[in-house]
């Protein structure tokens, strides 16, 4: 007889393996921009989980659940290898109408936004389309906050990110 628990371990190890892959698929639409080495689908879904997070909390929204929304948000992307974004409708998780949802989908284009103004900033001129398509499919005024300040501001400033103010309420 079979250990149910043994089998359990056995697939998600197997799955484990699998969502590895994301380190190793790269977002391939930057290739349209002329950047050489894009971000991998894993680094791209970490900071899109990260500002879920964020964009939640400053909406009022549960920020645990934006972020759950949006680190699973390409993990199909295993199996298929990284989607351009006009595929997202007929796949897309994070399509249901919650207050999550919503700031997961807008923390997706925020972060396709910022990496397009961070490979502006080092030296790719094909980006801007990318930067003008995703401001206006913004939906939550935090994210068209958030871009539009972006757009005024170094990506080299990251450094002095811990010197922001960030709420930790939707006050």
């Amino acid at each position: 007889m079979e250990d149910p628990d043994e089998n359990h371990a056995v697939a998600v190890a197997s799955f484990a393996f699998e969502l590895g892959v994301l380190k190793r698929i790269r977002r391939a639409g930057w290739w349209h921009a002329g950047v050489r080495d894009p971000e991998s689908v894993a680094e791209h879904s970490l900071r899109v989980a990260q500002l879920a997070s964020l964009i939640a909390t400053i909406e009022g929204a549960e920020p645990a659940r934006a972020a759950l929304l949006a680190i699973w948000h390409d993990s199909q992307e295993t199996r298929t290898g990284d989607l351009p974004h006009t595929a997202r409708p007929y796949l897309d998780q994070c399509s249901q109408q919650t207050p999550e949802a919503h700031c997961a989908k807008d923390a997706d284009k925020l972060e396709r936004l910022l990496q397009a103004i961070e490979y502006q900033h080092a030296g790719y001129t094909r980006v801007q389309g990318w930067i003008d398509s995703t401001r206006t499919s913004l939906r939550t005024d935090t994210a068209r906050h958030i871009a539009t300040t972006a757009l005024h501001t170094s990506p080299s400033r990251g450094e002095a990110a811990d010197q922001a103010v960030l709420p930790l309420s939707g006050n």
